[in-house]
This record gives C-alpha cells, sequence and structure tokens, in this order.
C-alpha cells in the first residue's frame, strides 16, 4: 500500500483533484502529472456528486495513483475508502470529526486532518490519530474563498515540536512555496498551479518539484 511518507523525507508535491472532472480524461491527465516528478498523493476532491459518481471517479483514477506508488485519499468520505480500495481519507472541520473517521478507515489506513490556522486543533488532531495535519490558507486560492490568511510561522512551529507531518495548503505556487517549504512544510497541496498550468498538469508538477529543490538546495 503506497504511503506518503514525510517527516524525514523532505518536502512533497501533494495533488488535489479538481472539484469537478470526467474521471475517464481526467485519468490520462492525472497519469502525466505523475509521470512528471514526485508526488506524495493524490487526494480526490468532488463535490456535489452522488456515491456512483464517486465510486466511477476511484475507480479510473484509483489505479493511476496507486500504480505508481502514489497514496490515493478521498476527501470527506471516509466510509468508502475500504470499499473502494483506497489508502486513506482527509477531513475538514466541518466533516466527520478525526476520531471517528480513524474508527471508520481503521487503524493502518492514512487520516489528514485540516486545522486551518490552530494550534489547538492541531494537537487535537494529533490525539485523534491524523497522520497529518494541514494549516492553510497561505495564500489567494481559486478554489475557497478565505477570509484570513495564515503565517508560516505555524509550520516552523509545529515542524519544531512534533514528529508528525504537516500539510501547506491553499494559493501554493511554484513562485510562493519557498518559505512553506523553508518554515518546514512536509507536503504542498495544490490545485490550480498544476491543473491550470498553461503548458499543462505535467509541467506544473516539474515547477513545483523545480521549486522545492531550490529551497532545499
Amino acid at each position: 500500500m503506497p504511503q506518503m511518507g514525510g517527516g524525514d523525507d523532505g518536502c512533497r508535491v501533494y495533488l488535489i483533484t479538481p472539484p469537478k472532472l470526467d474521471p475517464l480524461r481526467f485519468a490520462d491527465l492525472l497519469a502525466a502529472a505523475l509521470d512528471a516528478g514526485d508526488v506524495a498523493a493524490v487526494q480526490l476532491r468532488l463535490k456535489e456528486v452522488s456515491e456512483d459518481d464517486w465510486k466511477r471517479a476511484t475507480d479510473a483514477l484509483r489505479p493511476v495513483a496507486q500504480s505508481r506508488e502514489v497514496a490515493f485519499l478521498l476527501n470527506d468520505r471516509a466510509e468508502l475508502v475500504r470499499e473502494f480500495g483506497c489508502d486513506g481519507v482527509h477531513v475538514g472541520q466541518e466533516d466527520m470529526p478525526a476520531k471517528i473517521a480513524r474508527q471508520v478507515i481503521g487503524p493502518d489506513l492514512t487520516l489528514g486532518v485540516t486545522c486551518k490556522g490552530s494550534r489547538d486543533l492541531a494537537m487535537q488532531a494529533g490525539e485523534d490519530g491524523a497522520d497529518y495535519v494541514a494549516f492553510g490558507a497561505f495564500f489567494p486560492s481559486g478554489t475557497k474563498e478565505v477570509a484570513r490568511f495564515i503565517s508560516p510561522d505555524i509550520l516552523q512551529w509545529w515542524s519544531d515540536l512534533m514528529e508528525l507531518p504537516c500539510c501547506a495548503i491553499g494559493g501554493i505556487t511554484p513562485e510562493n512555496c519557498g518559505p512553506l517549504v523553508r518554515a518546514g512544510a512536509d507536503f504542498l497541496a495544490v490545485v490550480g498551479c498544476v491543473w491550470n498550468h498553461p503548458d499543462g498538469p505535467a509541467a506544473g508538477v516539474e515547477a513545483l518539484n523545480t521549486a522545492i529543490a531550490a529551497v532545499h538546495g
């Protein structure tokens, strides 16, 4: 089963899908993106679709990721993870509580938890069985309205104190990711800078990995 890694592995790309997609067409885009450079995980994040749509998308995309040793996670739908053969779930603060999600998916699959800019929520997520915590948004995003942006300081604080990996999310691009990598982010969760890249998703992944490598030097 693919593992995301983190901690000693340096900062890695974490791909989140667009909220609406054509699974068969998107499978080719995903394959091109994953073949272009290091990616730790793919999160299927669909909005306002049926369980059948989740199943179709998972059946088309999960093998693309898992055959390349990339973890395949569902957003929010913990109850579908085992049935669909996925590697884990990511839950937000408005979704299923992390403790319940852990009970649903069992002890061996990956659980990620959105903690926004809250140190308390991150500590609680760790106690509730999270495998990584996600902080953000750090920059303006095309996928969500953001009321308040987070300082990279929270990544530094977390990585200095905790062994649990942390993920940065929210408007991240190759041009602005440097401070997040330097602050200790284990993963950069991205949507637009890959899927909307003018030269295609492969170029987006390549550019992000180049930017990460430039910081690690």
